[in-house]
């Protein structure tokens, strides 16, 4: 997948165009409907499949009281797109210039002048322009003046509701993660590095991780069955573990942490720049407060008991963890 960053860098990748716009953020089921369809459709007439989305998310400019936590920052974002097939993402700086751009401008300068788009296709929800001045029936009126055609897809339903990526976050806030799981297609999962100032050396033979601080979207603050992936490539290694994510107030103050015991640990190379991927199966319990470390540690040996049996019986069913 070409990814570009301007309307400029375009003049060097011209093509006629099937187009799809959005955040994108999680690239869901839904996501991946309307995706699919662009590509189908682009091969069909010989065009370009490509995808047109925004950095930072438009959200974290047009209501900058509290940053929207994204379910997939955009380098994950750009990966799970990558996986799709697309051909070229458009990623935008979302811009004040571009913010007040009328629908019929961005229209103008991005589908028409940038992508050659000649078949836009969208949610019957897609908005656009300044203040989300135009819907789905504008851009077909606009389409038909342009030159392109508006292909728009009712909601995909699962489970009695349009998957989206607000229902996304809620869910996974909450710490329903095998529901988060169905409309996202895979287990949710964050990408990190191993927290700074733990001791980490060249050979880690301790079988706890604690993840750098994360800025956006985290499960419930709990007790969690996950997996880590370490490293990348050929080279990287999959645990298995039972991760706290919370305040640890058992030990006084409030210090937040995602904390992972490996439960099938080896020792492993690992430093602070190791890229981590953190997958949450299941939430095993809220965050609690124990009278002493003692009741603590009792209740960690019923979770690492509960999640060997968990991955025991997805061993037995043959359920994928990813």
């Amino acid at each position: 997948m070409q990814i570009v960053r301007s309307l400029a860098e375009l003049n060097s990748f011209p093509s006629p165009s099937v187009v799809s716009i959005g955040n994108f953020d999680g690239v869901h089921c839904g996501h991946r409907m309307v995706v699919a369809s662009v590509i189908a459709r682009a091969r069909e007439i010989g065009a370009r499949a490509a995808v047109v989305t925004f950095d930072p998310h438009p959200a974290h400019i047009l209501h900058n009281t509290s940053r929207l936590p994204l379910i997939t920052p955009l380098a994950e974002k750009l990966e799970l797109l990558d996986q799709t097939g697309v051909d070229l993402a458009l990623v935008l700086p979302f811009t004040e210039e571009l913010r007040l751009w009328t629908a019929h401008q961005f229209a103008e300068r991005v589908l028409r002048d940038g992508l050659q788009a000649v078949e836009v296709h969208e949610g019957e929800t897609f908005r656009f322009g300044h203040r989300a001045e135009a819907g789905i029936d504008s851009l077909s009126q606009i389409g038909r003046e342009l030159g392109f055609l508006v292909r728009a897809y009712e909601p995909y339903i699962l489970r009695g509701a349009a998957v989206s990526s607000s229902r996304i976050r809620t869910l996974v806030s909450t710490g329903e993660l095998p529901q988060a799981r169905a409309l996202l297609g895979r287990s949710f999962s964050i990408h990190s590095t191993p927290a700074s100032g733990r001791g980490y050396g060249t050979r880690y033979t301790v079988p706890t991780v604690n993840l750098a601080p994360y800025g956006d979207l985290l499960p419930a603050h709990g007790v969690y069955i996950t997996t880590l992936r370490v490293g990348t490539g050929d080279q990287a290694r999959i645990f298995r573990g039972v991760t706290n994510a919370g305040n640890r107030p058992t030990f006084g103050a409030d210090s937040f942490a995602v904390e992972t015991h490996l439960l099938d640990f080896e020792p492993i190379d690992l430093d602070e720049t190791t890229p981590l991927e953190m997958t949450f199966l299941y939430r095993l319990r809220g965050e609690q407060r124990f009278p002493n470390p003692e009741a603590l540690r009792a209740q960690i040996g019923l979770d690492v008991r509960r999640a060997q049996r968990y991955f025991a019986l997805c061993d037995a069913l043959h359920v994928s963890l990813s």
